[in-house]
């Protein structure tokens, strides 16, 4: 009944906020649902701990006779994601406090749906509902665009939209060919796809449209061109859901989807998706040299640290995994903190362009303290969240081929250059006309800010518990592959 609670409560307060008038509660009733749910969430990890990593399962057998009843399952990968969900959405909420835009209670109670719609993902095991929910995320986040985003808000929305359908739908038909092929009165639950012996070529055909629709999600060269428009158009929330949380529902399915179900197809294309993940960390990392938008360079860079990720999981070694998991919170704390930080910029000086911002340390030297250190975390600096991701993520890709980790690498010297260059210009360049009365943050948003530093230095300072969480799924995917692979 937890696992199902978690649904439940953002569910429930999706609701109320639909039907409350416009008044000033309701963002307090939107942030006290968010924390609700990560209280419950954290409730939920207590236990699994506890447990040493019991399964939380859900089940209800309405419309089993069609293989669709409603399945939920909480293991270590799913914890992980969850944690991360139930830990942005009211650091999202609250970062919202100063915005001024029309329809509140629709505003905040799409982020809520949005919440629900990925603990959804990331719970389902009837891969029916994981597509329903899958599909679910789109909603809310084109919604937010559409409607409180800048300019071409639309016409990006509607590219945005019809990309990540594509590939929804190259999904959708390999779930419902793989449900087909499922024995007796045939079922849409994953274990049932685990148990399938499929032949090199079904392989081939289910691991290309799973592929599309992950790749698309993360996303991965050269499936990339909707997100810097989409980050350009979508208000800082929007922008920290999508790159914090979103992009990682991609790495979820090719965990959850691809390896256990399509190893044969994977084991003989290995080389090429690394190669295209590593493709895709050195473009991103040249396109953000040359950014001079500040919220397109952290886009790009984001861009960069999800085509690591990606590099990571398909090297198919245990570092690479495991680093590939742990990087996904990492990286989703980090640029959900850049971009919190890209707002508070926005809001000060009403422009995102890096030429027109300088000598803010000299004005708000807490601020410039706070931006260091999620920008250090954000290039990897040791004894930071980041590191220690990306560390296991280059030995794993150096066990798979040393030639690739050392160009996969490059990622974090470029990283480095672009964003210390960055730094330098709006945080320590002469002040300009729209920096030269910048205040001090407020008391709200280093609340914002400060739950996000505690975890930087958090996992990277004490990483275990992560790793411990994360470890029994891998072994376990591992030691599917291997037997499958036999």
């Amino acid at each position: 009944m937890l696992t199902l609670s978690l649904i439940l409560v953002p569910l429930i307060f999706t609701i109320v906020l639909f039907l409350l008038p416009d008044s000033k509660c309701v963002k307090h009733i939107a942030l006290f649902g968010a924390l609700l749910e990560f209280a419950l969430s954290v409730f939920v990890l207590i236990n699994f701990l506890y447990y040493c990593h019991c399964v939380f399962n859900y089940n209800s057998q309405f419309f089993q006779h069609l293989g669709i009843s409603f399945s939920l399952n909480i293991d270590g990968l799913s914890m992980l994601m969850i944690i991360l969900t139930t830990f942005l959405s009211p650091l999202i909420i609250l970062s919202a406090f100063n915005k001024s835009s029309p329809k509140p209670p629709a505003f905040y109670a799409l982020i809520l749906l949005m919440e629900m719609a990925f603990i959804g993902v990331f719970t389902a095991t009837n891969v029916l509902w994981f597509y329903i929910f899958w599909d679910l995320t789109l909603i809310p986040i084109c919604f937010l665009t559409a409607i409180w985003g800048g300019k071409n808000k639309r016409v990006i929305t509607v590219e945005f939209l019809i990309y990540t359908l594509v590939g929804s739908l190259l999904m959708l038909i390999a779930i419902i060919y793989l449900y087909t092929l499922t024995p007796g009165n045939h079922s849409f639950n994953i274990y049932s796809f685990y148990g399938l012996h499929l032949d090199y070529k079904t392989q081939v055909l289910a691991c290309l449209a799973f592929f599309m629709a992950f790749a698309i999600k993360i996303p991965l060269f050269p499936f990339h061109s909707w997100l810097p428009k989409t980050h350009t158009a979508s208000p800082t929330q929007g922008s920290m859901f999508l790159a914090g949380i979103m992009l990682k529902m991609g790495i979820y399915g090719l965990l959850r989807f691809i390896i256990p179900l399509c190893p044969l197809a994977l084991g003989s294309s290995t080389f090429y998706a690394v190669v295209l993940s590593v493709v895709g960390i050195l473009y991103s990392s040249i396109i953000a040299i040359k950014q001079t938008e500040l919220k397109r360079l952290i886009a790009f860079s984001s861009l960069g640290h999800m085509g690591l990720i990606a590099a990571g999981v398909f090297s198919l070694t245990f570092n690479g995994i495991e680093g590939g998991i742990l990087q996904v919170i990492s990286h989703g704390i980090n640029v959900a903190g850049m971009f919190y930080c890209y707002d508070i910029i926005y809001r000060r000086t009403k422009t995102g362009t890096i030429a027109s911002i300088g000598g803010i340390a000299s004005k708000a030297p807490i601020f410039s303290v706070f931006f260091m250190i999620i920008l250090l975390a954000n290039i990897a600096l040791p004894l930071t969240n980041g590191f220690v991701g990306e560390f296991l993520i280059l030995m794993g890709i150096f066990e798979y081929n040393a030639y690739l980790s050392a160009i996969a690498g490059l990622t974090i010297i470029f990283g480095a250059i672009y964003m210390l260059w960055m730094y330098q210009r709006i945080m320590y360049g002469e002040t300009t006309e729209a920096t030269q009365d910048f205040p001090e943050i407020s008391l709200r948003e280093s609340l914002v800010l400060s739950p996000l530093v505690i975890m930087i230095f958090w996992i990277g300072i004490y990483p275990k518990m992560f790793l411990h969480i994360a470890e029994p799924y891998v072994r376990d995917l591992l030691e599917v592959l291997t037997y499958k692979l036999k």
